[in-house]
């Protein structure tokens, strides 16, 4: 195999396909990114098993300057390759593969390294039965960036660390809790006549990769079949396997009621908790209180060992009875921030049940954040 190629496209699909390679994995040549060369396009691949990133440079691109040589393939150590990749020193690059020794020339620089045969590297899943669908790239990353939040970092219940979603036709909600707090975004995908009806959970940590290859993208071809999703970008294709299981049903866990209910800033309430988390990050156990008495709306951080802060909110309407609440100020700012400074409509039934953060005057629960309190007593 021989090519040569523009070094700063060379690096952008390396950075791409890097993104589904771990260093831990119980497969030891998935630590390699797989580079195929054919006579239209070069392909590279990474892989962790869960998820699996492909990008295809053809030759007819004229930024990466793509020059096939010889046809062939080879797979190297992902980390080590790329850092000798972005420390050539000349615009471009050669490499040339004999057997599985790779020389890779750049300038006056000329390293020769190893790597492993191509047909050792895993076949990218095939699928059956499968369901398409094309999206919109700004409404994929609407539904990832606000629900992700909420998705469980715990092992220990696998199915609480992914994003369900239920498609029914143009319409799509995805919903994700750790049963600490629960994120809901319900939305109509534009420009698509999608005849989809599929129930699937996708791990959160997939999403949150391809979140960061749709930057710059219109639509996605999305397939879904019984255990794995294809999302198609063009010249880079993202594999994700489903995780399997029934997820818990959530729609119960949303309060259809309220006693309490007060309107304000995002952006000012965020930052009156930011300013109280310098006191409860200092505590045991990293909890602020939230007061309505007569109307006026206070936020408490205490500490022991450091002190305490109390700070009048500025809202916008207060109705309803008083309350005295405690929550984790860490899960009600990254609610907070999926809002983007918009005003909030924060409802409350008691000091002990779940309180609930949608958009100001919306009423169809498409965009909500849900928060358990914290019994301080």
């Amino acid at each position: 195999m021989q090519f040569s190629i523009n070094r700063q496209a060379f690096i952008k699909a390396l950075n791409d396909v890097s993104r589904a390679i771990s260093s831990r994995t119980t497969i030891p040549i998935l630590t390699n990114i797989k580079i195929v060369l054919t006579q239209e396009e070069l392909i590279l691949t990474g892989s962790n098993s869960d998820i699996s990133i492909e990008t295809r440079i053809d030759q007819s691109d004229t930024g990466a300057q793509l020059i096939i040589k010889q046809p062939g393939g080879i797979t190297l150590l992902a980390t080590f390759f790329s850092n000798i990749v972005k420390n050539l020193p000349a615009d471009d690059m050669t490499l040339s593969v004999d057997g599985v020794r790779a020389s890779i020339t750049s300038g006056a620089s000329d390293f020769t390294i190893n790597g492993q045969d191509v047909h050792n590297y895993p076949q990218l899943p095939e699928m059956d039965d499968v369901q398409s669908l094309s999206v919109s790239a700004a409404q994929l990353v609407d539904i990832i960036s606000q629900t992700k939040i909420s998705a469980s970092t715990q092992e220990s219940r696998p199915i609480l660390t992914g994003i369900h979603l239920a498609l029914n036709g143009n319409d799509v909600k995805a919903v994700t809790t750790d049963s600490h707090r629960l994120s809901q975004r319900i939305v109509t995908l534009t420009g698509t006549d999608a005849h989809v009806k599929a129930d699937v959970i996708m791990p959160a940590k997939s999403f949150n990769e391809l979140q960061s290859l749709l930057e710059g993208q219109d639509r996605v071809e999305i397939k879904l079949a019984a255990n794995q999703a294809v999302f198609d970008l063009g010249n880079t294709t993202f594999y994700s396997r489903l995780l399997e299981g029934n997820y818990p049903e959530t729609d119960r866990l949303i309060p259809t009621e309220s006693t309490t209910q007060l309107t304000i800033e995002a952006s000012a309430l965020l930052g009156a908790i930011n300013r109280a988390s310098l006191l409860s990050h200092e505590s045991r156990n990293n909890v602020v209180q939230l007061t309505l008495k007569n109307g006026v709306v206070t936020l408490i951080g205490t500490s022991q060992e450091v002190g305490r802060v109390q700070e009048e909110l500025v809202t916008k309407s207060v109705e309803g009875e008083d309350l005295e609440i405690s929550f984790n100020p860490d899960y009600v700012r990254d609610a907070l921030r999926v809002f983007n400074g918009k005003s909030v409509d924060i409802k409350f039934t008691s000091n002990l049940r779940p309180f609930t953060l949608t958009p100001a005057g919306e009423t169809d629960d498409k965009q909500l954040q849900l928060i358990t309190p914290v019994r301080t007593f």
